[in-house]
């Protein structure tokens, strides 16, 4: 069986092992998780936090992460103050192009 990793991903913390983009290096999962050859099979923007997956099996990775496969997901977001009505739409629109 494939190890399968949950990790409750801090805010301020990329949803990956390395940081290439940015010049000042960014904290990354290296900082929190040793075992060699595990990805995520979710991600998390670098200033949300939240259960991530981690796995080795990337059949299942891809099933849960490629928009190929449109696994549902649902998201819990905390916000500050209270939403309007185009606010409440725009997180029920799909992204543009």
């Amino acid at each position: 069986m494939a190890p399968l990793i949950l990790f409750n991903k801090p805010f301020g913390l990329l949803s990956q092992f390395t940081d290439h983009d940015h010049e000042a290096q960014r904290p990354t999962l290296a900082g929190f998780i040793s075992l060699s050859g595990v990805y995520p099979a979710s991600r998390l923007d670098y200033d949300s936090e939240g259960l991530l997956l981690l796995t080795d099996d990337g059949g299942w990775q891809a099933q849960i992460a490629d928009p190929r496969f449109k696994l549902p997901k649902t998201y819990w977001a905390q916000v500050e103050g209270i939403p309007d009505q185009a606010a409440l739409a725009a997180l029920d629109s799909p992204p543009s192009a």
